[in-house]
């Protein structure tokens, strides 16, 4: 038997297994957010060729949203990627706002905030304590090539950017932070309030001869207690499944599972071609889902995808369409999240899709039903908490075990009325009632037995 989990009062999730000790008539199995609208198009000169590789961050009452912006004279501009701020009071409708500080064209009536050096910016709120305020936002931005020359560098690289506001950014610092390129397309940087930390995740080859060689495209991570200074760039680990060409990660922390981490590649697929006369060359993509509990070494229980190109076939090509980095929790039972897609059309568009609070992976079991059993945990907390549903013939009974499996008395099986319906945080209880908090601080085991019926998350509170 392994030591018990102590899980306090967090939320659990089924992203791996490591809760889960036996299992019967019963499975996990991950679930695919639904699109709903398009939220962003290229409809201003600054941004009508493409829109792209946003990432939106909760502040406060407001949905803040940085985009990589194109325009049609791009060719001719010394830095064609712009970066373009939007905002939305609900993270479905997307206001923006002309905010009058970079001139393009002859004007400053435009939402733009960053004209470079660097592109594709990465936004993110900083909770570090002993940051000042006018360091609020932070931010990485990669060069190209000549840039990377003019600052030094041997190619392209990193650089970082504060901000008091998150609409007025400067440079942190003149030098990159990150010079170990590749570091083409999107990285992601933000500040680990569960480790105390900066952490950075960017591109990067798997494999020891050289890019895109006997390598695959992969990820990279790297720490900094100061977002100067960071350790070397660590591969990250995904065990032993089939290698598979990962670009952008949009890794997030998913806070409402703290110690939880999420992340949606861009996968490609050099193998299938859909249309071989299509000129920015073979492959097709599609977005993986990923999470991990340290950062490092991530799961990947399910090798599906997790948003398919689907039926619009200018998402049929090499990198048709992108995760966006952000979720937000936009309703009590909804998750809202954004993906680009038409990347390389003049069409290119970022759209809102949902998922069920915590829906990202259930245990699920049919009509005959079926049950698992968790490792020992110790929990802290008098209440028991699910995220569940059910059919209308459904059901979900909850037993708490010692750890050799003994029904602890009054917490059976035959001790829970059956609970059904469709809840985010429903209680739970027995006939004796829904304390058990004379339990807590102990190592138990729960069993549930499920008819027609997922379980997305529990937690003791």
């Amino acid at each position: 038997m392994q030591n018990p989990i102590d899980i306090g009062t967090n939320r659990q999730i089924f992203l791996d297994e490591l809760l889960i000790d036996t299992v019967c008539g019963a499975r996990r199995i991950m679930h695919s957010p639904t699109r709903r609208e398009t939220v962003l198009v290229g409809d201003k000169p600054w941004d009508e060729a493409s829109v792209a590789f946003m990432s939106m961050i909760r502040d406060g009452d407001l949905y803040k949203g940085y985009y990589r912006c194109d325009h049609l004279d791009s060719d001719k501009a010394p830095n064609p990627r712009h970066t373009a701020y939007a905002e939305s009071s609900d993270g479905i409708h997307w206001r923006k706002p002309s905010l009058g500080l970079i001139e393009f064209q002859g004007s400053k009536d435009n939402n733009l905030v960053w004209m470079g050096p660097g592109a594709n910016l990465c936004v993110f709120i900083d909770k570090n304590p002993a940051e000042p305020p006018d360091r609020r936002y932070k931010a990485v931005v990669r060069t190209g090539r000549a840039e990377a020359e003019s600052l030094g560098a041997p190619g392209p690289c990193v650089l970082a950017l504060s901000s008091p506001d998150g609409v007025n950014w400067g440079l942190m610092q003149d030098a990159p932070i990150l010079t170990d390129d590749p570091f083409d397309s999107y990285n992601v940087a933000f500040w680990d309030e569960w480790t105390s930390q900066y952490v950075i995740y960017t591109r990067g080859v798997g494999g020891t001869d050289g890019p895109f060689k006997g390598g695959v495209r992969w990820i990279r991570r790297a720490t900094s207690d100061d977002f100067l200074n960071w350790s070397g760039l660590e591969l990250i680990d995904t065990g032993e499944v089939p290698s598979e060409h990962l670009y952008t990660n949009a890794c997030v922390p998913y806070e409402r599972s703290p110690g939880t981490y999420l992340m949606f590649p861009s996968r490609l697929v050099l193998e299938h071609t859909p249309d071989p006369d299509w000129p920015n060359g073979p492959g097709v993509n599609d977005i993986a889902l990923m999470s991990s509990r340290d950062g490092i070494t991530w799961d990947r229980s399910f090798m599906e995808a997790f948003i398919r190109p689907g039926l619009d076939m200018e998402n049929w090509h090499e990198r048709g369409i992108y995760f966006e980095r952000g979720i937000s929790q936009t309703s009590e039972d909804t998750l809202s999240m954004y993906c680009s897609d038409h990347w390389r059309y003049p069409t290119t568009r970022i759209s809102r899709y949902t998922l069920r609070t915590d829906g990202f992976v259930s245990v699920n079991a049919g009509y005959r039903g079926g049950e698992f059993t968790t490792q020992p945990l110790i929990f802290s907390g008098r209440e028991l908490e699910l995220n569940y549903s059910t059919s209308a013939v459904g059901s979900i009974k909850v037993e708490i075990q010692d750890t050799d499996g003994s029904v602890i008395p009054g917490f059976g099986l035959d001790d829970f009325p059956e609970k059904y319906g469709d809840e985010i945080d429903g209680n739970v209880s027995w006939n004796g009632g829904g304390d058990v908090s004379a339990l807590a601080g102990k190592p138990v085991r729960l069993r549930f037995a499920l008819k027609d019926a997922d379980i997305y998350a529990f937690k003791f509170g």
